[in-house]
């Protein structure tokens, strides 16, 4: 200590209570504590916030892959990407590479035409599943229901006999549309429909196409019958025309005096597992007309697409 301030301080003791002040060492002593212990205090609250700054940045080093550290945790993370647009599946219907739709299997047959399968396949074949003629050919002798064959003879062959579920065939005398009342019949139908089961009807008809190729010719009665396939599809999911040609023939099946041919006509028409034969016999000679069998062939569709609806 300076000697102005020793002797100042002697001087202001002497003025006052010597046990009222400290001496001048211990006050010393008392500034100098006091002077160290802010620094300790400076000096450990200077080491706390660098453990507490090195302890956090261990923490969120391990926190973080790959030693990278991440954003503070109320920080909002950023949206997610949206889902990626998925590519639609092709429909049953949706154009396939070729432009053409691609199709869902199906248990019903499809067409070989390219026309909608047949909703389904029937177990009994009721009368309205049989077409009804047209008035102007209307004879008015109505139908007769009656067991027989459906086809005629080709050679021995029986084709479609496999595979059938039900059948019914009824007779049927037509006119045409100028024939007066009271005349006989211009023809007679022998219709049939028959269901087959799943895959056969359109054997059926394969079947049926075979026999005529491989019967070109045939003795029936006193005559030869020459027998044909012909142009005329477009009935139903697929149809067979085919003729039978012989030389007319009196009452009594001997060939006509005058010469001349009859034709008869067969059409087998397939909708679905369901096949219909239209086998036209003639009435008293003359030949099947094609136009009429053609209007008839339509209606029996008509009728068998309503029965299956």
């Amino acid at each position: 200590m300076s000697r102005e301030l020793t002797g100042f301080y002697r001087s202001l003791a002497e003025d006052t209570d010597p046990r009222g002040l400290a001496a001048p060492d211990l006050v010393r002593r008392h500034a100098d504590r006091r002077a160290r212990t802010r620094a300790a205090l400076g000096v450990l609250a200077a080491a706390a916030l660098v453990g507490g700054t090195a302890v956090g940045a261990q923490f969120v080093l391990a926190a973080a892959p790959d030693g990278q550290v991440g954003p503070p945790a109320d920080t909002p993370a950023p949206p997610s990407p949206a889902p990626s647009s998925r590519t639609p599946t092709p429909s049953a219907t949706s154009p396939g590479p070729s432009g053409s739709a691609s199709r869902q299997p199906s248990s019903t047959p499809p067409s070989r035409d390219g026309s909608p399968p047949t909703a389904r396949t029937p177990t009994s074949i009721p009368d309205s599943a049989f077409f009804a003629l047209a008035a102007a050919n209307d004879t008015g002798a109505g139908v007769r229901f009656e067991a027989g064959p459906v086809l005629p003879a080709l050679c021995g062959a029986e084709p479609g006999g496999s595979g059938t579920v039900r059948q019914r065939a009824r007779s049927m005398p037509f006119k045409l549309g100028g024939t007066p009342e009271g005349y006989v019949p211009d023809g007679l139908y022998r219709h049939s429909i028959t269901i087959y089961r799943d895959g056969r009807a359109g054997d059926a008809l394969d079947e049926l196409r075979t026999a005529v190729r491989n019967c070109p010719e045939q003795q029936v009665g006193r005559v030869t019958s020459r027998q044909k396939l012909l142009a005329g599809a477009g009935y139903g999911d697929e149809s067979v025309l085919f003729e039978m040609r012989r030389p007319a023939v009196d009452l009594n099946g001997d060939p006509a005096g005058g010469g001349g041919e009859e034709v008869r006509l067969i059409r087998a028409i397939r909708v679905g597992n369901v096949v219909t034969v239209l086998w036209e016999q003639g009435w008293e000679g003359g030949s099947s007309p094609k136009p009429q069998v053609d209007a008839d062939s339509r209606r029996a569709v008509e009728a068998i697409r309503d029965w299956l609806r």
